[in-house]
């Protein structure tokens, strides 16, 4: 991917470039209909002008006069009389002058009303003369391989037609003129001001490289929170990353204490083992149902891991609206035959249905791990029940209740961590089924109370949070 000083860069440059363009086309459009309006002003002007200089039954000594003062070099203005041209004599005309070349591209035209010329000036004096006009006003006319822009007008004081024009590329070249005058300070500004943003882009983007120099220097083993003024537009990612730190510690150090807990648990029992094997090798065959009994510790210690493992890298649930009867006597019948090796009675009571919002398996494994539990701790010949039932409110309640030793009251809130044992030690077990309830239930949205039952036994209730 692109950096973002790039991307701004070019983009920010782009965005110059066009905006620039844009007030450019947009200058030369408006200048272009702002001065067609002035010279139109003028034309009409300047045809009013003439029209007030001629006098009154002009003769022909006038006309030769202003014919003679309309004259530029290369271009000499022609007198007309019944519409061909008249000579002027030496006496009526001087040297022509030109005060300036852009007169060459301006005209002026006389005729008379049976639209015969009678005085046309600069080009309008070239292969033909110039068309008469037809009408009063303004109008674009094709002449000698340009395009003029001629005004119009009809003066009753002397009949006669007169006509000023300009041609139509006098004033694209004002116009190109005015625009290219408006973008060539632009185009020298124009590195000057990528230079800028350059620098500004810069400067703006060095929080991010302090922040991401502060990450990427840190040791695997740093988990400090990040201590960075940063601007407001990076709060947001600032917190993101300080709560994703607490979070990576607080799994590097539940992974820390679950591998060192679980090398533990599972060195004694193995060291047992190798024990009792030795024992048997030496002839003393009473040692290998303890060998049996510790493969089967290693056994459910080995399952109770791999759960936790799962659960670990799933922390999501998929959560659904299920009936909880029928998991839970399925799972029952399971685990019927260890009750019933145990002369263990196992009884259903309370509600035939009852709807919660969780995840099947998830829920299946909950139950079995506080089933397995109670047969477990509660001595043989003894009664095991599970009830389904519903508080007032509409609060969903599965309770398993035993008849074993109990929890000692300053125990019940720590039994739930894992391989932590309660006091009673002859019953085998890796101290993973409680806590493995309890992370089930967080992601089931509810929760597990424990407490002891007045006559014995242990009741394990989970509650969900919501009807």
């Amino acid at each position: 991917m692109t950096s973002i000083r790039y991307y701004l860069l070019r983009t920010l440059t782009l965005v110059l470039v066009v905006s620039g363009g844009v007030a450019v086309l947009a200058s030369y459009l408006i200048t272009d209909h702002e001065l067609e309006e002035v010279l139109d002003t003028q034309l009409s002007l300047h045809s009013r002008i003439v029209a007030g200089q001629l006098p009154e039954n002009a003769s022909d000594v006038a006309f030769k006069r202003l014919t003679n003062r309309l004259s530029i070099p290369d271009y000499p203005a022609r007198l007309y009389h019944d519409g061909q041209p008249v000579a002027l004599g030496a006496d009526d005309t001087t040297p022509a002058k030109l005060y300036h070349e852009e007169e060459r591209k301006l005209a002026l035209g006389l005729w008379k009303p049976d639209k015969t010329p009678r005085l046309l000036q600069g080009k309008w004096v070239q292969e033909a003369p110039f068309p008469a006009p037809d009408e009063e006003g303004f109008r674009w006319v094709d002449y000698a391989g340009h395009r003029w822009r001629v005004f119009s007008m009809f003066d009753e004081r002397h009949g006669l037609w007169i006509s000023m024009g300009q041609r139509s590329n006098f004033q694209r070249e004002i116009v190109a003129r005015i625009t290219w005058n408006n973008l060539l300070p632009m185009l020298v500004l124009l590195p000057l001001m990528l230079w800028l943003m350059n620098r500004i882009i810069r400067r703006g983007l060095i929080p991010i490289r302090r922040l991401s120099d502060q990450v990427q220097g840190r040791h695997a083993s740093d988990l400090r929170h990040i201590e960075l003024d940063v601007p407001r537009e990076l709060e947001g990612l600032h917190h993101s990353l300080n709560d994703f730190i607490d979070r990576l510690g607080e799994t590097l150090e539940r992974e820390r204490r679950f591998t060192a807990d679980a090398a533990h648990e599972l060195r004694t029992p193995l060291a047992a083992l190798r024990i009792h094997l030795d024992n048997v090798k030496a002839g003393e065959t009473a040692s290998l149902q303890k060998a049996y009994t510790g493969v089967e510790r290693l056994q459910r210690v080995v399952e109770q891991l791999l759960v936790l493992a799962r659960l670990d890298r799933t922390p999501d649930s998929r959560t659904a609206t299920i009936d909880l009867y029928p998991i839970v006597i399925e799972l029952m019948a399971d685990l019927w035959p260890l009750a019933h090796e145990r002369q263990q009675q196992l009884t259903l009571e309370g509600l035939k249905q009852l709807r919660v919002h969780a995840d099947e398996t998830e829920v299946g494994i909950l139950f079995r791990n506080l089933l397995d539990n109670a047969l477990r701790y509660t001595p043989e010949g003894s009664h095991v029940e599970v009830e389904l039932s519903q508080t007032a409110s509409g609060i969903a309640q599965l309770s398993v209740r035993d008849s074993g030793p109990g929890i000692p009251d300053e125990l019940l809130e720590k039994v739930t961590e894992r391989f932590r044992r309660a006091s009673d030690q002859r019953t085998t077990g890796s101290g993973l089924g409680l806590s493995i309830v309890v992370e089930l239930a967080q992601r089931q949205q509810a929760t597990l109370q424990l407490r002891n039952r007045p006559e014995h036994g242990l009741e394990a209730t989970i509650v969900w949070s919501t009807p």
